[in-house]
């Protein structure tokens, strides 16, 4: 199942994955998927599509605003 918001999203890292969800951890996944030519910002884009990857960034940024 991939989560349609962040509500979800948030659950689905922190308590299925166990991936503490964090500025720091938002902030060095951003890092990589801000940059369209990075091997695993290609690999996401290519695996879950463009719609998603962007969702996951703007989470991401959300979560990163929240120092």
């Amino acid at each position: 199942m991939i989560p349609q918001d962040f509500e979800a999203w948030h659950y689905c890292i922190t308590k299925m994955c166990g991936i503490p969800l964090c500025a720091d951890f938002a902030k060095r996944r951003l890092a990589i998927y801000k940059q369209d030519k990075h091997p695993e910002t290609i690999e996401f884009i290519r695996l879950y599509g463009l719609d998603h990857y962007r969702k996951i960034v703007s989470w991401l940024e959300i979560v990163e605003k929240q120092r």
